[in-house]
């Protein structure tokens, strides 16, 4: 292999660390007019009187827009293709505001400070409405009808009988914070109406196809008549997944027939976008003694905030999660999405993933504990084979090696001698623990699991690759372009990517669900290998030759009987003489979604007097199929770890349980990991091929970041001799337990 496992730099990080890619807020469009929201300050309540004169009157001001002069046309911002069916219960202006931070005014004006400065002019008289900020009490009854958006119920084996032959129950209740993603560019749009009466919007996006259909919804027209185009993106993290600003902006250039900008600051990206939604499971497991798995019963509450967006999908998605990872005869799940009167939950990096299994891997960590037996011997007892039957879709797992990531870790990390030493019982204490975790590689079997790749020869002997895949950051166009360099033998950097536009893409469903590599990687493999087909055939009419004469090296064909050689550029020219063009499109349709695994280690050090957790070090072992960029994989680890440890130790957005309002609102309140507090991280990389995956391999992103809360939980746990379950182990709640 010339170019796969490489760790290749990432193709475009000269232009990100000098400054010259430009985001979208460093753009400049002509006549643009500046747009600045107006939230609510109420949980829940009706909107009665809205004064806006004062702000009409400020020189500068073009429109406000509210309730009462925007279309009334309900969607949902989660959707991503045109017939898809999903509960509607957003607008782009409701009269009844649902949430601290929801919509109720936007002012248009010639530039933004014109624009902040008569939005704080206009005056909301309200009709205050009881707010459930509480979702066992908007599942209660006492919320109405509208509290439950969604309930799934699996059950396979006979799960009450493997539970009265049980030797061990073990009951555990565990809590998940609401959290934010954080990313470094903030939310923004840009819409310019075009001449022929559609609309064009530059969005830094997870799937154009969403945000046109999305938009297309809210404004009422067809998706015909909306044109999205991907901005370069700093940072998503699946918070950028849903068009939240799009619909707004695109009314707005519409009504005034200019191009609109909207953009939100920290504390408004906070506030009015979404985060990663709170959780709580009970989670009952029945062993026998010698530490089998008999049956397991799961029942969560997914606190999903104040509109569906894609709420109505974490039941079901926890469920796959859970059930993909060990050999459990028989399982029960419940699962329930709650409305409450807080800001909207959405995507958030592992989609229920990092939730659920926080739930399962503390209570199997507390399982084994019970039992007596070490926490890695407990799970390699009940971890999943290669091959296995999912028992929610009845596909198969794939080539799973979560085994090998559970032995080669814990040997590695030296698990063994760290349970064999002295523990102190002084002030500082030190623990260990670990957790498993898998996640899925695409959407099959459902939603429309395609991608469709273009690849052509540029006349300078560049690869255009035409495909809506959207880079988040992460360096995943580098990935292709090593796929598609593999192929062909060219350099990665001879590739070059078309614009993601609606207008010259085909449909996709954009990044989501880890699908990146395995999916649209695999589609651009195959588009390559039908380009280097063309190239043969084409390069046979002008050496005289037969195909199987032909090889190429360093972007030329070259046909070593004869001794002659033609680059792709030159091979272009003669082509074009011939009207024949070199170019291949391939449209892939998934047949498998294997698992990804990984078995994470944590050794942390508590300071039983402060409550304050330090991870002092780390290993992840990883199941990846195969790395296609072994540097960018490392740096997909660390990010996911770096999360992870926010997400068991530190963040919380910290909803005031009477009010609604968000306390962690902003960098300052809302607690992250900073570099220096970063352990040292040892990656391991189990590298067995999966079959179905572009060479071999399968994602990791997502993935990266599941392990790592219970890893640390258990650790803190087991430095204590304590059931600590309600995250995030914030000091105070630390050091009431040393106590």
């Amino acid at each position: 292999m010339s170019h796969i496992s490489n760790p290749l730099p990432i193709l475009d990080g000269a232009e990100k660390v000098t400054g010259r890619l430009r985001y979208l807020d460093d753009m400049q469009f002509e006549g643009m007019a500046h747009a600045q929201l107006v939230f609510s300050t109420l949980a829940h309540g009706r909107i009665i009187a809205l004064d806006t004169a004062r702000a009409m009157a400020v020189p500068g001001v073009l429109a406000v827009f509210h309730h009462g002069n925007t279309p009334d046309n309900r969607y949902n911002s989660t959707i991503w293709f045109e017939e898809q069916e999903a509960p509607e219960d957003e607008r782009m202006f409701p009269q009844v505001v649902r949430h601290v931070g929801d919509r109720v005014a936007a002012v248009v004006a010639e530039t933004p400070r014109i624009a902040r400065r008569a939005a704080g002019l206009i005056r909301v008289e309200y009709d205050i409405l009881p707010a459930v900020i509480d979702p066992a009490l908007a599942l209660d009854g006492s919320a109405g009808p509208d509290g439950l958006a969604e309930e799934v119920r699996f059950d396979y084996g006979d799960t009450d009988r493997a539970f009265e032959a049980a030797d061990l129950i073990v009951d555990t209740t565990v809590s998940t914070p609401r959290t934010h993603h954080g990313a470094i560019e903030n939310h923004s749009c840009v819409a310019i109406p075009q001449p022929d009466g559609r609309i064009l919007l530059h969005s830094p996006c997870q799937s154009v196809h969403a945000v046109q259909v999305v938009c297309a919804r809210a404004l009422g027209v067809p998706a015909s008549q909306v044109r999205a185009v991907m901005s370069p993106i700093g940072g998503s993290f699946g918070g950028k997944a849903e068009p939240v600003l799009e619909p707004l902006c695109a009314h707005f250039a519409l009504a005034l027939n200019r191009p609109v900008g909207l953009s939100f600051d920290r504390g408004e990206t906070f506030t009015a976008t979404r985060t990663r939604s709170g959780a709580r499971g009970r989670v009952r497991t029945a062993v026998t003694g010698d530490g089998r798995i008999l049956a397991r019963q799961t029942d969560v509450v997914s606190d999903i905030g104040a509109y569906c967006t894609g709420g109505h999908f974490l039941p079901g998605s926890m469920s796959q999660r859970l059930c993909r990872l060990y050999d459990v005869e028989s399982q029960r799940f419940r699962g329930r999405a709650a409305l409450t009167n807080t800001v909207p939950s959405g995507a958030y990096r592992g989609y229920g993933s990092p939730q659920i299994h926080a739930i399962s891997e503390i209570n199997l960590d507390l399982t084994a504990r019970r039992l007596g037996m070490d926490p890695v011997a407990f799970r390699l007892k009940n971890l999943i084979d290669p091959y296995a039957v999912d028992p929610v879709t009845g596909g198969d797992i794939g080539n799973a090696r979560i085994r090998e990531c559970a032995q080669e870790g814990a040997a590695r990390f030296g698990w063994q001698q760290r349970r064999d030493r002295d523990r102190s019982t002084g002030r500082l204490r030190r623990g260990i623990g670990m957790a498993c975790a898998t996640h899925i590689n695409g959407c099959f079997p459902g939603f429309h699991e395609a991608t469709t790749a273009t690849l052509a020869v540029r006349n300078d002997g560049r690869l255009d690759l035409t495909c809506a895949l959207h880079d988040l950051g992460c360096g995943s166009n580098t990935v292709l372009a090593q796929i598609i360099a593999e192929v062909l033998q060219v350099a990665p950097a001879d590739v070059v990517f078309s614009a993601v536009d609606t207008d010259i893409c085909d449909y996709d469903l954009g990044t989501r669900a880890s699908r990146m590599t395995y999916i649209c990687g695999e589609a651009v493999r195959r588009t390559s290998e039908s380009l280097k087909a063309v190239l043969r055939s084409t390069a046979s009419l002008e050496f005289n030759c037969e195909t199987t004469d032909l090889c190429f090296d360093s972007g030329q064909v070259i046909c070593a009987g004869q001794g002659r050689e033609m680059t792709y550029s030159e091979l272009a020219a003669h082509a074009a003489r011939r009207h024949l063009f070199l170019t291949a499109t391939e449209t892939y349709r998934a047949t498998a979604n294997p698992g990804s695994f990984a078995a994470h280690f944590a050794e942390v050090e508590v300071d039983t007097l402060t409550g304050v957790a330090r991870v002092v070090d780390y290993l992840a072992a990883h199941d990846l199929g195969r790395s296609i960029n072994r540097q960018l994989v490392s740096g997909q680890i660390h990010g996911g770890i770096q999360m992870g440890i926010g997400f068991g130790l530190l963040e919380d957005i910290g909803l005031d349980p009477d009010t609604g309002k968000m306390k962690g609102d902003r960098f300052s309140r809302y607690h992250m990991v900073n570099a220096p507090e970063m352990p040292k991280v040892e990656i391991v990389l189990v590298e067995r091929s999966e079959p179905t995956g572009p060479f071999g391999a399968k994602a990791v992103g997502e993935l990266a970041t599941i392990p790592v809360a219970p890893a640390i939980v258990n650790a803190v746990n087991d430095a204590l001799n304590t059931e600590l379950t309600c995250l995030p182990l914030a000091p105070e709640r630390i050091a009431e337990a040393a106590r």
